[in-house]
């Protein structure tokens, strides 16, 4: 629940991306995504969990467990995240520079977005869009 500027609670869903080093998927999304460190937690081992924000979109990154129950069943991808930006080519081309693999470049999509497909060095699948039109 996040607090509003009224005192009041308001449901919020912020995704957690579980990756085997924590400490740099961090730096990956910083360097990727200019994304900002908000918390960061460790363990005395090393494993973290941390809170990032790109552009005020809030989520946690967190090293998996070592039972691997954070692991996609079969191998699949549960999720993709969608990353709306005002400039989705300039995002896309700085996640490529940090290491992100292309799956298919930003362009127009007959869907009424412009959007591409890029997956993170930890295996995380990101849309980054914005709409053609305003909704």
């Amino acid at each position: 629940m996040e607090n509003n500027v009224n005192g009041n609670f308001e449901t919020a869903i912020r995704p957690t991306l579980s990756v085997s080093n924590g400490i740099a998927a961090v730096e990956f999304y910083k360097k990727a995504f200019n994304a900002a460190e908000l918390m960061r937690v460790s363990t005395p081992d090393g494993a973290i969990v941390a809170e990032l924000s790109i552009e005020g979109a809030r989520f946690f990154v967190a090293d998996g467990a070592a039972d691997n129950e954070h692991t996609p069943v079969g191998g699949a991808i549960p999720i993709r995240m969608g990353l709306i930006v005002a400039n989705p080519d300039a995002v896309a081309a700085s996640a490529k520079a940090a290491g992100a693999i292309e799956v298919y470049p930003v362009a127009d999509q007959h869907y009424g977005y412009r959007l591409g497909h890029y997956i993170d060095p930890f295996g995380h699948h990101w849309e980054i869009c914005r709409p053609l039109h305003s909704h």
